[in-house]
């Protein structure tokens, strides 16, 4: 099982011994002639999509990133038009490139 915070980094502040996470930043996900278009319907969630699409629950950022959804919530709106992109490894490569660089 995957732990949501396993990849986030902590910062620990010596003089308080408090430990914070740093928030991570989803990249924008350009489309591509490949990716797959659905519509969605009641109790589709971005998680379950991922897995349906990616075999991981985990990447349902791919799908909030490539979509530009807020990401607050994992439930979309039936009859939401959702764009899932092909090239996960792409998608991967760059958040760790753009989450690399603070």
């Amino acid at each position: 099982m995957n732990y949501r915070y396993q990849n986030i980094e902590v910062i620990k502040y010596a003089a308080t011994g408090s430990e914070y996470y740093v928030n991570n930043v989803y990249p924008e996900i350009p489309p591509t002639n490949d990716d797959n278009y659905i519509i969605t319907v009641l109790g589709d969630r971005l998680d379950l999509l991922a897995f349906d699409f990616y075999g991981d629950s985990t990447f349902w950022w791919v799908i909030a990133s490539a979509n530009s959804l807020p990401g607050d919530s994992l439930v979309v709106e039936p009859g939401t038009q959702l764009r899932i992109p092909v090239d996960l490894a792409g998608a991967i490569n760059t958040y760790k490139l753009v989450n690399a660089i603070r």
